[in-house]
């Protein structure tokens, strides 16, 4: 997938789009015919709207391609700066989504990056990292917390059974690499809400709290990233995607330093199947 994002410490980024996978638990999770996921979310913080992340997602048989673009900026800018992509492809094994390869592209404060990740029957193989040396001051991606990892996007689409809003689909944690940093998200259960997105979707909405635990790849030293580990009061909001058995992400809310960042969708909702051309199917 392709993401861009907004914040000064790309930790932060990740994780709300990362926040703005873990996967497709039944090989009935794959689409029967192809289907494409479009979603837009804005980015506030204290209410007001700093950035942007567009979001596409396309299944077809047994494959997954998707991608984010994103960019931030404005009076925010000390925390929350920047714009990048992410695009990931892979393959629907068992019910799961399996990466094949990642690119990622990055600028912002810490300068311009592009990173490509390639798996291997759900291993991570090589990671390619075209962009400046991290700084020495940061805590080294040792090999062996590089096991059992997904890409920031696919860690986002969480597989369901039958039951979209069942507790239990908060119970796990999304063990992230994207390149450079490598952390936790530890998801549990927090209630039922409900989200009226302004173009799509409108109804119930699963709400998990979330524990980021920052491993590796960031700096021991950064403010943002000593308030924001172990806290027990960041939120990822989650729907279906129609016509799979995925919930995607549709509000994230994370507590700063000086008050709320909230990624928001405005647009959530299927393309709709398409024919084997590309072509929408006739009505």
């Amino acid at each position: 997938m392709a993401s861009r994002f907004t914040v000064r410490r790309r930790t932060l980024c990740k994780a709300l789009v990362a926040c703005v996978g873990t996967i497709i638990s039944t090989a009935s999770a794959a689409a029967e015919a192809p289907v494409n996921m479009t979603a837009h979310y804005a980015i506030y913080m204290t209410h007001i709207r700093v950035g942007e992340i567009d979001w596409t997602v396309h299944f077809s048989d047994q494959i997954y391609l998707t991608s984010a673009n994103g960019k931030a900026s404005g009076v925010f800018s000390v925390l929350i700066s920047g714009e990048g992509s992410v695009h990931t492809n892979g393959a629907i094994v068992g019910g799961q989504l399996i990466p094949a390869s990642v690119t990622t592209s990055v600028t912002d404060d810490e300068g311009h990056s592009e990173v490509r990740m390639t798996f291997e029957d759900g291993a991570l193989k090589n990671v390619d990292d075209k962009g400046a040396p991290p700084n020495p001051d940061r805590i080294r991606v040792t090999p062996d917390l590089l096991h059992h990892v997904t890409d920031p996007l696919s860690a986002m689409l969480i597989p369901v059974g039958a039951d979209a809003f069942a507790h239990a689909n908060c119970d796990k944690t999304l063990r992230i690499f994207d390149g450079r940093r490598r952390y936790n998200l530890a998801l549990s259960y927090k209630r039922i809400d409900k989200m009226t997105v302004e173009r799509g979707y409108a109804g119930p909405a699963l709400v998990c709290g979330v524990v980021l635990r920052a491993l590796a790849g960031y700096n021991p030293d950064s403010l943002l990233v000593r308030y924001l580990a172990g806290k027990g009061d960041l939120e990822l909001w989650f729907a279906p995607v129609a016509g799979l058995k995925i919930i995607a992400p549709v509000r994230a809310l994370m507590p700063t330093l000086i008050g709320t960042l909230e990624l928001r969708a405005t647009e959530f909702e299927p393309a709709g199947p398409q024919a084997a051309d590309g072509s929408a199917p006739p009505h």
